[in-house]
């Protein structure tokens, strides 16, 4: 049985995700937005086992915690390989978004690239990898069946979809992963980067 928790975390109000296994306490964090140090403190509470550290994509303001929890946990930072450029220029986007210097994660390299990943296990559940460009070249959707979750990143949201009007956005490609989406069941409970969370009938 999966479970997960919702932290709102840094300037841009970005949700965080604690998911977990109930049964082997396996756990990942999606979008450690903030904090990390803060994260490892509900982990600890919720005696939970880290496993790993998923990105929906390569936005600061998903990530500024994920350095921390690699260290800490010594475990794999998973992202798709076609955001590594948004990686890489983390501070310079900071900077533009806050209008100051923050101190970003450097990941000069990505330990898994999400890009050539299908499935995440957890346990005996697991999270089903689904590539959603369009906002960013590598984002990507975390869905579990059984649930009905879609961990949306910053594709949907309850009031509208990701921007696509930086020079890596693709309206095209989001129209895509949207229709993709549109797919699933719906009864689905959308989960975004951002904002409350809503059922997938209620935008489709």
């Amino acid at each position: 049985m999966l479970k997960y928790e919702n932290i709102i975390l840094g300037d841009l109000f970005t949700n965080c995700y604690i998911v977990w296994e109930e049964k082997t306490k396996e756990a990942v964090v999606i979008d450690p937005a903030d904090s990390g140090v803060e994260i490892s403190e509900i982990l600890q509470n919720k005696r939970l086992n880290l496993v790993g550290i998923l990105a929906t994509h390569g936005h600061f303001d998903h990530l500024l915690g994920a350095l921390d929890l690699k260290l800490i946990y010594q475990i794999p930072f998973y992202c798709s390989s076609l955001d590594q450029f948004l990686l890489n220029r983390q501070k310079e986007t900071a900077k533009h978004f806050l209008g100051r210097d923050i101190k970003v994660p450097n990941f000069k390299k990505i330990d898994i690239d999400l890009n050539e990943v299908g499935e995440i296990l957890l346990g005996e559940e697991k999270l089903t990898v689904i590539k959603t460009p369009g906002h960013t070249p590598g984002g990507v959707c975390f869905y579990n069946q059984k649930n009905d979750w879609l961990f949306s990143g910053d594709t949907l949201f309850a009031e509208g979809t990701g921007r696509t009007d930086n020079s890596y956005g693709s309206s095209k490609d989001l129209e895509k992963s949207l229709e993709l989406i549109g797919q699933l069941p719906p009864d689905t409970e959308i989960l975004p980067g951002h904002g409350e969370k809503i059922c997938l009938r209620l935008i489709y």
